[in-house]
């Protein structure tokens, strides 16, 4: 094998599985999709719609600061 194709080999790799972790994360969407329809609302219904409205206020407010709450630097 090429000396060049012995080096992206393990770059590529690693870009594979970064993707694949990163991709189990989710969003509030899909989270608040997943909990209409597991109450039982049918995607596009009219109850569906206002739950799927409702989830997604909420998990903003879940991910939001607090008022006043200025975020700080990190050393990580």
């Amino acid at each position: 094998m090429n000396s060049t194709k012995l080096r992206i080999l393990p770059a590529l790799t690693l870009a594979i599985l970064a993707v694949s972790a990163l991709s189990g994360c989710g969003s509030i969407e899909s989270a608040a999709q997943d909990d209409c329809t597991s109450i039982g609302w049918q995607i596009g219904s009219p109850g569906y719609n206002e739950c799927y409205k409702a989830r997604i206020y909420e998990r903003k407010l879940d991910y939001s600061l607090p008022s006043g709450d200025k975020p700080s630097p990190s050393f990580i």
